[in-house]
């Protein structure tokens, strides 16, 4: 029997091709997951851990995402502003004022902690209505692994 040598992939040899998801009435961790599978590159037989072997992914309707439970008002978005006390925001605040970050931020955490996560996350396009600017890259309707609730 001879031994298959292990395909690595080389910065060069990725295609990157473009994804268009439709995020109304999705839930945003299942959501946020298979896009981040897609942005890592796993969903290729070519998937190399450290090479950018992702493609792009469009996300529209981010203002119709969706949680389970009473998420939306139990949950908050915690930050420093360098003053005394942290600043609060439920996650329902933060959908009415920005809806693009809560797909964003849920779909970072979901990125390997390294130098490539950068590199991976700006191939995130995220929109809050349908339209995007992005047709003339022909995106393909991305095969989701995971239901809608």
């Amino acid at each position: 029997m001879v031994a298959q040598p292990t395909f690595i992939a080389k910065p060069d040899q990725v295609e990157k091709q473009w994804h268009v998801v439709d995020a109304t009435d999705e839930v945003l961790g299942r959501l946020a997951s298979d896009i981040a599978v897609v942005l890592m590159g796993k969903h290729r037989p070519q998937y190399t851990p450290h090479v950018d072997c992702g493609d792009f992914v469009v996300v529209t309707n981010a203002d119709k995402i969706k949680m389970t439970g009473r998420k939306m008002d139990a949950r908050h978005y915690t930050w420093y502003t360098g003053y005394t006390g942290l600043r609060l925001e439920s996650y329902g605040d933060r959908l009415d004022r920005k809806p693009e970050d809560l797909i964003f931020h849920a779909v970072r955490r979901m990125l390997p902690k390294n130098k490539l996560a950068y590199q991976m996350i700006k191939k995130l396009k995220i929109y809050a209505g349908p339209e995007h600017p992005h047709t003339a890259q022909s995106p393909q309707e991305l095969k989701r692994t995971s239901k809608k609730a």
